[in-house]
């Protein structure tokens, strides 16, 4: 049971249309691999990456800018009614090796539209075709335009699953280059520990669909090139508490049926514990980055949750 104030249980079971995604998930083609084993092979044999279209309704529906950062495509979307009051930099997952999701396009349409917000989305150049240090630079450079056009106090860093991992890496390196700070930083079921240590993550593995530990080891070990994955640098789960201590207010959302649950857990404790104002919100039966999966209960209160946090 948990008695942590910093830790909330926002569902105690899913919501009918949550469970029958999660159905329909485990009948489709795994996203990731099953085993280390499979990984070199998964890499080797995938389809050149290539980041799904924006829908073209979205040109209508937004106004949405199209620039690069660091020789990469980035996309900005503002409400029609003008730019948001905060700035969403987002950082799409795919575990660093796969590109934009066509799922993560409605994402971010409704994180627009419920929450009032721009947001810019890099779409990251992904490994082992490129490396970790190209996404490095997309993201350092897609944070000082948007520091240099928008307060920072105003911008908010985001994303889901590796892209989770991105925004809050970025985090670390602008707290320790002392230059504009990002206002908040919101994490959606983040990959905080690339070499997957906490054996309590052996028993949420059975119920979830997408993620198994020992293949995310050895993409984490790929991705890491010549660092070690075990280091703060890969994993930032281990950074020192002095450094957690200069992060801004954050929120991480994650489901129980995610293994990525038990770092979030315990990564929170660690914020909490550096001083910083931070909290997780659960969601029984959710799978990893269930809040893509718009129309659901699930994902709906994950939106609320983040408009108050901006406002607040």
């Amino acid at each position: 049971m948990l008695t942590d104030t910093s830790i909330e249980l926002r569902t105690t079971r899913a919501s009918m249309l949550l469970r029958a995604v999660v159905w329909l998930m485990s009948k489709r083609k795994p996203v990731f691999p099953k085993q280390a084993s499979e990984a070199k092979t998964y890499l080797e044999l995938r389809d050149p990456p290539r980041d799904a279209a924006m829908p073209e309704s979205m040109e209508q529906r937004f106004t949405v800018e199209h620039w690069t950062a660091a020789e990469q495509q980035v996309v900005t979307i503002h409400p029609k009614s003008g730019p948001g009051e905060w700035h969403m930099l987002y950082f799409h997952g795919g575990g660093f090796v796969l590109p934009m999701f066509k799922e993560h396009w409605p994402l971010a349409a409704a994180l627009v539209e419920k929450c009032g917000i721009s947001i810019t989305l890099p779409l990251y150049n992904v490994v082992p075709e490129s490396s970790y240090a190209d996404q490095d630079a997309v993201a350092d450079a897609a944070f000082a335009r948007l520091a240099a056009e928008h307060d920072p106090a105003r911008i908010v860093l985001n994303g889901d699953s590796a892209g989770g991992h991105m925004a809050l890496s970025l985090a670390l390196r602008l707290a320790r280059a002392g230059g504009p700070q990002p206002g908040k930083l919101a994490l959606f079921a983040p990959w905080l520990d690339v070499t997957m240590q906490d054996e309590a993550m052996r028993a949420v593995e059975p119920h979830d669909t997408m993620l198994r530990i020992d293949a995310l080891r050895e993409l984490g070990r790929v991705w890491a090139g010549d660092r070690d994955p075990a280091s703060p640098e890969c994993s930032p789960l281990y950074t020192p508490p002095e450094q957690l201590a200069q992060l801004p207010p954050t929120r991480i959302w994650t489901g129980r049926h995610d293994l990525f649950i038990i770092d979030s857990r315990t990564f929170t404790a660690r914020l909490r514990e550096a001083g910083v104002d931070a909290r997780l919100y659960e969601y029984a039966g959710a799978p990893h980055v269930f809040m893509a999966v718009t129309p659901t209960r699930e994902a709906k209160d994950v939106f609320a949750l983040l408009e108050e946090f901006l406002a607040s």
